[in-house]
């Protein structure tokens, strides 16, 4: 960021976060930088807060930078969640700067140090996607709980209440995700995607994952990877990979063309949520929805056993 911007930048946060009057306790104005973090809060919360998702869906957080809106919808927050693990690269300067002023926490920095995988091209950088996996999850929703108990600590027990029930369904996901992910044959579980967001699910169900890109979608993937993939598909004879939601399927579809021209056929596997959560106001605009539609849509891509509808029967699209 140069230094012009970074004064005006400045300005404009000391300017929207001058004092306010203080807001009834029942309505804390809680912003998220992504779905699956304003998901999770919504779930704890319950009435007692307005929670608002800065990206949406199809957005990816690696490259997001802010608006002006954006500026002045965190400004007017009484608690800013987000990913950490520099999941949102583009906006660390703008939130470190709200963190004197307004309550900022990084959910996803209360994972465990010896749980946390690290990239292996950028020695020391955090792999942020630890929402992938619902054990992993859980360590972002007890640091969501904290912080809304934090600012209504009359309400503790109400939000340890809906935490506890939300939990119970995550679990339950978990549960259905393991054995849907089983029954994968051994020898096809390799998942291939447009960048590597599900090393995490790789670990948690025994799968080998080859991304195009690196962990952050900021990083360009070179022919001489792509060609690699390629030969690992024929090689190998992988019959699907995927494409993501919030990522350009311009790199996957090289792959199957690359295959194809190599005289193996390759499909695509199905669209997967990896960096934002589906249409909000559908199942799978939901966190749970996303882990269920991407367990159930890579089972049975790659040859495993699941409805076709999902865990609960919500899923909206036929896989």
């Amino acid at each position: 960021m140069n230094l012009t911007r970074r004064h005006m930048l400045t300005a404009t946060v000391a300017a929207l976060t001058l004092p306010q009057m203080a807001r009834a306790a029942s309505a804390l104005t809680v912003t998220a930088t992504t779905g699956m973090i304003a998901d999770t809060a919504r779930n704890i919360a319950g009435d007692l807060a307005e929670v608002t998702a800065l990206m949406g869906p199809g957005v990816d957080p690696h490259g997001y930078r802010q608006t002006r809106s954006d500026i002045v919808a965190l400004s007017r927050s009484d608690l800013i969640l987000r990913n950490g693990l520099n999941l949102e690269a583009q906006l660390n300067d703008l939130l470190d700067k709200l963190a004197a002023r307004t309550p900022v926490t990084a959910v996803a920095e209360a994972l465990p140090q010896d749980q946390t995988l690290y990239n292996t091209i950028y020695e020391g950088r955090p792999d942020p996607h630890i929402w992938m996996v619902p054990a992993l999850w859980e360590y972002a929703i007890t640091a969501t709980r904290d912080a809304l108990t934090d600012l209504r600590p009359d309400a503790a027990d109400l939000l340890a209440a809906n935490t506890d029930r939300y939990l119970s369904e995550v679990r339950a996901t978990d549960t259905y995700a393991r054995e849907a992910l089983a029954s994968v044959p051994p020898n096809a579980r390799v998942l291939v995607t447009a960048h590597d967001a599900f090393a995490y699910f790789g670990r948690a169900y025994d799968f080998e994952v080859l991304g195009i890109q690196g962990i952050s979608t900021e990083s360009e993937a070179g022919l001489a990877r792509i060609s690699a993939l390629v030969d690992t598909l024929v090689t190998r004879q992988i019959g699907a990979v995927f494409v993501e939601s919030s990522v350009s399927d311009r790199n996957v579809r090289a792959l199957v063309e690359g295959a194809a021209a190599r005289g193996h056929t390759v499909r695509i596997g199905g669209e997967l949520f990896s960096d934002a959560m589906g249409i909000p106001g559908t199942y799978e605009g939901t966190w749970l929805g996303m882990i269920d539609h991407n367990a159930t849509t890579i089972t049975r891509a790659l040859g495993g056993t699941a409805p076709a509808s999902g865990r609960l029967g919500k899923l909206s699209a036929g896989l």
